[in-house]
C-alpha cells in the first residue's frame, strides 16, 4: 500500500532509497514522464567486481520487475509516458506484461558500436531495448516537432508525392524512427561518470523533449549516474531521482548542483576507468524481502 505523499517534497530532490519504497512515497497520477533502466539481472561483470553473487532467479527478478513497472505506472498521470529499459534475455517477457496493462506505443532500439570483445560463439549485442508505454493510446503527450530528421527519401530529389490531392512534394521532415544509433558514454567524453551502466545524455534528451514540456516533472527511480535529472534540469523540467548507493547520491547531488558537500565531505569529480555496479546490485538485494 501507497504512502501519502507530497509531491513538492520530492521535486528537484534526489533521494537514498529503494526503488518501491521511493515508489510508494509519490502521489498517483503525479508525474509526466518516468524513465526506469533497472538492474539487468544477467551477471556482468564491472571492474573487478559483478553481478552474479546478487542474481535473481529468472522468474524472481521477473516479479520484482512487475511491482516496480506497476508503480511507476500508478504515479505516472493519464497523459504522461512510461519508458523503460532491460537486458534482451527478459524485455520478452515484461513487454508482454505491459502490453496485456497498459498500451505500448513503441519499441525503441538504442544500437551502439563496440570496441570491446565480442562474442566468438554466438552474435554478439549491439543494441539495449526501451519500451514507450502510456495509459491512454488516445490520449499522451508527444511532441513530434521536437523529434523530427530530414526526410532523405524524395525531398532531397524533390519528388512529387501524388498520392496525395492535391500533388505535392514530399516533407523534407519527419518523426525520426525507433531505432537509434547513439554512442555510449566513453572515457574521454565530457559527460562521463564513474558509472558502470552510464546512459548517454542524448538518449535521455529525445525522450524527455518528445514526451514532456518545460516545467514537467521527470522521474528517475534507478538514477545511478544521474543523467536523466543532469538533462531534464537542463531541459528546464523538474526531476525527482531515487538511487540506494550512497556513493551515486553523492554523484547526482555534485552534477545537480544541489549540494557542495556531502557530510563534510567535499564533491568533486574524479574520473576513474574501473568501478563496481554497487548500485544496480543493491537494488535486487534490497527489493528481494518486498517480493511476498
Amino acid at each position: 500500500m501507497k504512502e501519502e505523499g507530497n509531491l513538492t517534497d520530492f521535486e528537484n530532490r534526489i533521494s537514498l532509497v529503494d526503488v518501491l519504497n521511493g515508489l510508494n512515497k509519490l502521489p498517483d497520477n503525479s508525474i509526466d514522464l518516468v524513465f526506469a533502466d533497472p538492474p539487468y539481472n544477467i551477471g556482468k561483470k564491472f571492474g573487478e567486481g559483478k553481478e552474479n553473487g546478487d542474481k535473481m532467479a529468472k522468474e524472481e527478478y521477473i516479479e520484482w520487475c512487475k511491482k516496480w513497472i506497476d508503480e511507476c505506472m500508478r504515479v505516472l498521470k493519464p497523459t504522461g509516458t512510461f519508458y523503460f529499459m532491460g537486458a534482451t534475455q527478459f524485455i520478452n517477457y515484461l513487454d508482454s506484461y505491459v502490453s496485456n496493462k497498459y498500451s505500448v506505443i513503441s519499441r525503441i532500439v538504442w544500437y551502439y558500436d563496440s570496441s570491446g570483445v565480442q562474442a566468438k560463439k554466438y552474435f554478439g549485442s549491439l543494441y539495449e531495448p526501451i519500451i514507450m508505454v502510456v495509459k491512454d493510446k488516445n490520449n499522451y503527450k508527444f511532441n513530434a516537432e521536437n523529434v523530427m530528421v530530414e526526410a532523405k527519401t524524395g525531398s532531397k530529389r524533390k519528388l512529387i508525392d501524388y498520392r496525395k490531392t492535391p500533388p505535392q512534394p514530399y516533407n523534407t521532415k519527419k518523426v525520426m524512427g525507433n531505432v537509434w544509433e547513439i554512442p555510449r558514454v566513453r572515457y574521454l567524453m565530457d559527460e562521463y561518470e564513474n558509472h558502470p551502466t552510464q546512459k548517454p545524455e542524448e538518449l535521455m534528451r529525445r525522450m524527455i523533449v518528445a514526451s514532456t514540456n518545460e516545467g514537467d516533472i521527470v522521474l528517475d527511480p534507478f538514477s545511478g549516474s544521474f543523467t536523466t535529472c543532469a538533462v531534464a534540469k537542463k531541459l528546464n523540467r523538474k526531476f525527482i531521482g531515487f538511487d540506494i548507493e550512497e556513493k551515486y547520491i553523492k554523484m547526482g547531488l555534485r552534477r545537480l548542483g544541489i549540494a557542495e558537500t556531502f557530510n563534510g565531505e567535499r564533491l568533486v569529480k574524479i574520473k576513474e576507468k574501473k568501478t563496481n555496479n554497487k548500485s544496480k546490485k543493491s537494488h535486487i538485494t534490497n527489493s528481494q524481502s518486498q517480493l511476498t
